[in-house]
């Protein structure tokens, strides 16, 4: 027997799962951020997010790049070149290919992964084939895909949590929301979500809770400001110059 019912409750679950996967699309292209790292009155270094988008085949793609240096005295004591890669699928939203480029004192780090997500593999250059779960990420196209597809309606207590591959290994990257604050930046006051990337305390952090992270809470939820707690005080790195952004950002006046 025909039971409309049940048929139109079947309509609302579809509906609803079809709308909770369509993306909120918060960039396009050629959106560029600059952020400034400073501890105390000391000016550390500068950081640095481009974003371009591609086609090849009939296929969209977009390219992201941060890139992050030292200056002035910083540089002088302790150097840092680093960069970071990711080509990702519109498809998707899953990235295809990664490169990390890591320069930091005498340290050096370099690694290239390609995604195989028919086999669920990442070729690694610096550890051959390796398995990793289904939609995993690297660190970069984490950063991309959660403003898509995490922030539009998230609530003080809601966890992120993000496979991705990191450092030679697989990376369960959590994020906790801590609720919503204004702050005050040399750009102007803005409303932010405060977010809590959890950390492992040891060596440089004391608790779980010392990475902050305010993005704005409009449709951009760009990284207004990153702040460090580490046992010798705290970094920050403030938004200093956007180009790009796909909405305005809403500065309280």
């Amino acid at each position: 027997m025909f039971d409309k019912n049940k048929l139109f409750i079947s309509l609302i679950t579809l509906f609803f799962n079809i709308t909770k996967s369509q993306p909120h699309i918060a960039f396009k292209d050629k959106e560029t951020l600059e952020y400034l790292a400073y501890y105390g009155f000391i000016d550390g270094g500068y950081a640095i997010l481009k974003l371009n988008e591609y086609e090849v085949n009939g296929k969209k793609y977009f390219y992201a790049i941060a890139s992050g240096y030292s200056i002035g005295l910083a540089d002088k004591l302790f150097k840092v070149r680093d960069v970071y890669e990711t080509y990702v699928s519109k498809d998707t939203w899953l990235p295809i290919k990664a490169i990390r480029n890591i320069s930091e004192g005498n340290y050096r780090y370099y690694d290239e992964i390609i995604f195989d997500r028919s086999q669920n593999k990442a070729l690694t250059k610096r550890k051959g084939y390796v398995d990793i779960p289904e939609n995993t990420m690297d660190i970069l196209s984490a950063f991309y895909y959660a403003r898509n597809f995490y922030f539009k309606n998230i609530k003080p207590g809601d966890i992120i949590t993000l496979q991705t591959y990191f450092d030679d290994g697989l990376f369960l990257l959590q994020i906790r929301c801590k609720g919503f604050e204004q702050i005050k930046t040399k750009l102007g006051k803005i409303n932010c979500i405060l977010l809590s990337p959890v950390v492992e305390p040891g060596r440089i952090f004391d608790t779980q809770d010392d990475v902050k992270i305010w993005i704005s809470n409009d449709g951009n939820f760009i990284p207004i400001r990153v702040q460090f707690d580490l046992l010798v005080g705290s970094i920050k790195c403030d938004l200093v110059k956007y180009e790009n952004l796909k909405y305005k950002l809403n500065f309280i006046k």
